[in-house]
């Protein structure tokens, strides 16, 4: 899967799991950005990515999470 399509995906979860389809998100947005985005969202977005990409991350990369970029990496490992 290209990279392009990994972001197209991702953003696609992040407007649905946020209810806002305006939503824009580049690989240095952090939880700080996101109205709403805290740690039951979090786990929330971490599930609905994990499904839109039919893979499960470990805790540590969970734990390891500090922007979208860092998200973006870890579907890659995955799907890249």
């Amino acid at each position: 899967m290209l990279k392009e399509e990994i972001f197209a995906k991702t953003l696609a979860v992040f407007r649905d799991v946020f209810d806002d389809n305006e939503l824009e998100i580049n690989e240095t947005t952090t939880s700080s950005d996101i109205d709403g985005w805290d740690s039951l969202m979090h786990m929330q977005l971490i599930a609905e990515i994990e499904s839109a990409f039919e893979t499960e991350f470990t805790l540590g990369e969970i734990q390891g999470l500090k922007n979208v970029g860092d998200l973006l990496s870890v579907v890659a490992k995955y799907k890249g």
